[in-house]
């Protein structure tokens, strides 16, 4: 496996791996990683679908890419994901998965045509005193010692970070910040999580610094999740003949390792790009410290179905790729009537377990209790809000500034209550939000990020709310007259709270080696897949994220011979630097920093050598000076 820039590579077609015929593949999971990996292995792998069985433990596929209409329960979606058009992995894939809305045409397709015609954009980012815009402007609000807060922590090494928070490198001045509210928000960030993670979210995501208060640089999906993704690559393998066992729960898998030296694989390969050569070579992709050349080779599949225990004999021919971990594991829903319940116990037969039996054969595999160890550090609720008639939506309307049955962008992303004691955000996209949607019903999603605090309107944690309470809380804050709330919230609406202990499980602060590389070294047959496998320069929490792994997976086991994309390197773009910088100072030139006597003179000095140059042109095409 290599990775590529450009188009070059993007649309050839790879010769078929040599022995790809002989080969299968088991796929624990049927999330975007999982589903993208059967995909690869049936496009640029060629092997015979037949070939290729995909292990599920729930009913449906999906994982955290979900959206159903549950007899009795109503319409639930646990999440939601935000597209960029950087996402190179991504179109790479849905180009190539047939649309199952338009004959002829591709999901990516659908997705550009969509986009294009209908941009993402919102007209209100946040609201307080009960639906009042909030009047952040789109201004960050950063004042120039929280500025030079954000810059430290993107130039510290990575090393200087592991296990630590972002409140190490943090303090009010940038928590305080307009900053911060669209930030956390957005991402779901709390102050206690991962500071390694915060300074690769700004990295991987410097072009689109200048679009986070108003989200016109994202990208959305027609309908939910499971409708607009999943489904479409699930209808592609299957008319591949890949086989899928659903209720089939994976409680281990075993490994052989020791008997020498496993296979010796370039890391990235070297592939026909100059830059991608100096950095295959340089060390600029570093592998997990624990790593070690000896061989480990998966054996058995160890598999319970409805009850029954059964074992999955491997060879070496056999191919595994192992969803571990999950950020949906263990998630419950509640109903109208009913809270979710807290049940954060693991068991066996979900990626949390799994992995921990897994983990303890080789260090290199990583460090699960890293992630999974406190659940009330990475929980958060969702709840997602169906309204029944025309009661609700003119209330939903008078903040979004939208007709939210237009069929076209309605909030534009996340709403955020500032003032909310959950901290509440809620969305509407494009409706409907699932095809057999009554007409006249929209779906809101709608989260907190502080469920174990009470609700301003409800006085009781999220965490013990009916779906109506959630409901009534949500009301109050778009400004509903209180002697409504509470029969909007009963006779007009129809609430599904989810609680999701592990929701934001891969924010926890880390270090090197406590997740396991795509393919570790020394590997035979096997692969991690997913958020909780180490992909270099990417960031997790991210549709593209997931495909990735999915990705290098396949083409590092069959040796595929084309370049895997690699991640947008927008950091490396001077512009896309000068931009985000000028960006949040709200448009202010770095010139007009309070600085000493000193610092101004050699500022001066500097600009005057630059004048007439390139430089000092590019300076002030991005108002830097």
């Amino acid at each position: 496996m290599y990775y590529s820039s450009g188009n070059y590579e993007a649309f050839a077609r790879p010769k078929k791996p040599s022995g790809v015929d002989s080969k299968h593949a088991y796929i624990i999971g049927t999330g975007l990683a999982a589903l993208s990996s059967a995909c690869y292995l049936v496009r640029d792998g060629q092997m015979p679908g037949d070939h290729i069985h995909i292990l599920e433990k729930d009913p449906v596929p999906g994982g955290a890419c979900d959206g159903l209409d549950i007899p009795g329960l109503g319409y639930v979606m646990r999440g939601g994901r935000e597209m960029d058009n950087h996402f190179e992995v991504m179109w790479d894939l849905f180009r190539s998965i047939p649309s199952i809305e338009t004959e002829g045409v591709s999901v990516l397709d659908e997705y550009y045509w969509l986009n294009k015609e209908d941009p993402n954009y919102s007209l209100c980012r946040a609201t307080k005193d009960l639906g009042k815009d909030a009047g952040l402007k789109g201004k960050f609000g950063l004042s120039d010692k929280a500025s030079m807060e954000i810059m430290k922590l993107f130039f510290t090494p990575d090393e200087d970070l592991y296990d630590k928070p972002i409140t190490d490198f943090f303090d009010d001045e940038v928590l305080n910040s307009n900053f911060w509210l669209y930030w956390r928000t957005m991402f779901a960030f709390e102050n206690w999580h991962s500071a390694l993670e915060m300074k690769l979210y700004i990295k991987r995501y410097i072009h689109h610094i200048g679009g986070l208060p108003d989200f016109s640089a994202l990208r959305f999906t027609r309908y939910n999740q499971y409708e607009s993704m999943i489904l479409p690559m699930v209808k592609y393998l299957e008319s591949h003949g890949v086989e899928f066992r659903y209720n089939t729960k994976v409680e281990n898998v075993e490994f052989a390792i020791g008997g020498g030296d496993g296979p010796k694989r370039e890391h990235t390969g070297v592939g026909q790009d100059t830059i991608q050569k100096i950095q295959a070579t340089s060390g600029f992709f570093k592998r997990n410290p624990a790593s070690t050349p000896t061989k480990k080779l998966a054996v058995r599949i160890d598999v319970s179905q409805e009850g029954e225990k059964s074992s999955i004999d491997l060879t070496e021919n056999d191919l595994v790729f192992i969803t571990n971990g999950g950020c949906v594991e263990n998630s419950t829903m509640g109903s109208q009537n009913s809270p979710a319940a807290w049940n954060p116990d693991l068991k066996p037969g979900g990626g949390w377990d799994m992995w921990r039996r897994i983990a303890e054969q080789d260090p290199s595999f990583g460090h699960p209790e890293k992630f999974c160890s406190d659940p009330n550090a990475t929980k958060w609720m969702s709840a997602t809000v169906t309204t029944l008639d025309d009661e609700i939506p003119p209330y939903i309307q008078k903040i979004c500034k939208r007709d939210p049955f237009s069929g076209k962008v309605v909030t534009g992303g996340i709403v955020t209550v500032q003032d909310s004691n959950w901290l509440m955000s809620w969305t509407l996209n494009r409706q409907q939000q699932f095809r057999d949607q009554p007409k006249d019903q929209l779906c809101v999603w709608v989260y907190g990020l502080f469920p174990d605090e009470p609700g301003n309107y409800v006085k009781k944690p999220m965490t013990e709310c009916t779906g109506e309470e959630i409901c009534e809380e949500w009301l109050y804050h778009m400004g509903v007259p209180t002697d409504k709330i509470e029969s909007l919230a009963k006779h007009h609406a129809n609430t599904v709270p989810v609680m999701m202990p592990y929701i934001t499980a891969f924010f926890m602060p880390r270090a090197a080696g406590d997740r396991p590389d795509v393919v570790p070294d020394g590997a035979v047959n096997f692969a991690f897949l997913g958020q909780f496998a180490e992909t270099p320069r990417d960031t997790i929490f991210t549709t593209e994220y997931s495909m990735r792994t999915g990705m290098e997976a396949v083409y590092t086991l069959l040796g595929v011979d084309r370049g895997v994309p690699e991640v947008w390197g927008s950091v490396y773009d001077v512009r896309n630097l000068l931009n985000a910088t000028v960006k949040l100072r709200d448009g202010a030139p770095v010139t007009d920093m309070k600085l000493n006597f000193i610092e101004k003179a050699v500022v001066k000095k500097v600009l005057k050598k630059l004048d007439g140059t390139d430089i000092a042109t590019l300076l002030r095409e991005y108002h830097v000076i």
